[in-house]
């Protein structure tokens, strides 16, 4: 039965499809292919998220039993985050088309195309995995094509940020290679399964140490956790704005998803909190993240530089919460892991319908925007107000969770940081609607509102801020449900 194979078909699929790309000419045809492949992959992954309600999937590649061969292990954590991948990466993709026919040369469509789903394979992959290596493997096609898809920009600055992406993104590659390499030394396997059950049976180590430092350094770099974050905005800014959208929404929440399952799933909770300090680290890490990102996006006059900022802080919300090591910290770091998404997804989707009519995405460009293009303008506040933490918008749901994770702990301090981090929040989203609705642009131009082919997507994903934000009952089971399980807590 197909279902048998859904495993491996979540990446072969986008993967094979990808160099299929080059066949085709019309640009319709090349969008509509795309489209199809981002779909049946969010099929596959929700199969994927119902089918672990019986418990974790295990497929073997080419028959080979793990530890030998190489494996395919899928339970709650990971079907949760394919999830989000192929989820928004198939709205991103519905609402794509008009913006990426504008922002990319005509000859440069069929290579944005492959890049895109190699870059969507790379990450369901890294996701999926249940072997180090390849995690490393899947990482490096979701770079490489990252790169590429970036440089595609029209701005000549798109080439110095993916410069830049390029030298961090192999430094932290590096890093994560050299401890997958000690972990090996220690354990013999690459296998993540097999690998939690020997390392700890290998005891403590200055090997064990390092192989951990690495990873952590490595992977933090893929996360953009500050200070290591100073890739991300220019990435962000000059890439075509389809890119940004779809790597706002997916590439740091794989990046999340990897911390989490190197920490508690291969080193353990014991080894990682109680012989390091991680909780400690953590937690100054977030703070720094929270404040100071937020201070640098309040003084940003390019939109997505500024909601690029406004990324950095939203991963130290995610960051907190992991190092808290409660069931009620991790649920909202999984919650803020999913919501986050909807919100910046939505947030770029906008901008792109932005930069399509206004030709730019500069604080100048929001001028009297709430009279021209009034709905894509609204859906700019909306997420806005996501990201500050507004009822009836997702951001309040994680937030909330947060607050009560740092009350649990009697952390009444970092309850003041994330009221403050908001506070600070609310002046950026201040800014925008003060641009949209209080200043007037130029009086001669008349309303020119976004496509409907943008919009509709674009006001799914507002939408989905406010729907997720009142009925909870599937985010919150399935973070509390995934949270009790990374942390080991019996039902």
């Amino acid at each position: 039965m197909i279902s048998n194979h859904l495993p491996v078909l979540q990446v072969v699929l986008p993967l094979l499809a990808a160099p299929l790309c080059v066949l085709l000419k019309r640009s319709s045809l090349l969008w509509a292919f795309t489209l199809l492949v981002s779909i049946l992959s969010a099929v596959i992954a929700w199969s994927l998220l119902q089918q672990t309600d019986a418990g974790i999937i295990s497929y073997a590649i080419g028959g080979w039993a793990a530890p030998w061969g190489i494996e395919y292990r899928v339970d709650k954590l990971n079907a949760y985050v394919l999830l989000i991948v192929t989820g928004i990466g198939s709205l991103v993709m519905l609402g794509g088309r008009k913006s990426i026919e504008q922002e990319i040369d005509s000859k440069n469509l069929s290579l944005f195309y492959t890049a895109y789903l190699l870059c969507f394979a790379g990450l369901l992959g890294i996701t999926i995995t249940g072997d180090a290596f390849n995690v490393f493997v899947f990482l490096e096609i979701s770079s490489l094509s990252s790169y590429a898809l970036i440089s595609l920009g029209r701005d000549r600055r798109a080439l110095t940020a993916a410069y830049q992406y390029l030298v961090m993104g192999t430094i932290g590659a590096t890093f994560i290679l050299i401890g997958i390499g000690m972990m090996y030394m220690i354990t013999g396997t690459l296998n993540m399964h097999d690998l939690a059950q020997r390392l700890p049976e290998a005891g403590s180590s200055r090997t064990m140490l390092t192989a951990f430092a690495f990873m952590f350094v490595g992977v933090s770099l893929k996360l953009a956790l500050f200070p290591l974050h100073l890739w991300l905005p220019n990435a962000y800014a000059y890439a075509p704005s389809i890119v940004s959208a779809f790597l706002a929404g997916t590439a740091t929440k794989v990046a999340v998803y990897v911390l989490l399952r190197f920490i508690f799933t291969i080193f353990g909770i014991e080894y990682a909190f109680t012989e390091l300090p991680l909780s400690a680290i953590l937690m100054l890490l977030a703070i720094a993240a929270i404040l100071l990102a937020t201070m640098s996006a309040i003084y940003e006059s390019n939109m997505k530089r500024l909601f690029a900022y406004s990324s950095v802080a939203q991963l130290g919300y995610m960051v907190l919460g992991i190092s808290f090591l409660s069931v009620t910290g991790l649920t909202s770091s999984l919650l803020h892991l999913f919501n986050h998404a909807l919100m910046k997804a939505a947030l770029f989707m906008a901008l792109a319908c932005v930069m399509y009519q206004q030709g730019g995405v500069m604080m100048d460009n929001l001028k009297g925007l709430g009279r021209r293009m009034p709905w894509t303008f609204a859906a700019i506040v909306i997420g806005g107000l996501s990201l500050v933490g507004v009822p009836l918008t997702v951001g309040f749901i994680s937030k909330w969770y947060l607050l009560l994770a740092a009350i649990e702990a009697g952390q009444f301090v970092l309850v003041a940081v994330v009221l403050a981090g908001s506070l600070l929040a609310l002046i950026y989203v201040w800014k925008l609607v003060e641009q949209g609705y209080f200043h007037s642009g130029n009086e001669s131009i008349t309303r020119q509102e976004a496509p409907l082919s943008m919009l509709i997507p674009t006001w799914l994903l507002v939408l989905a801020n406010i729907y997720f934000g009142i009925d909870t009952s599937l985010t919150i089971s399935v973070a509390q449900t995934t949270a009790e399980q990374l942390l080991g807590v019996t039902q």
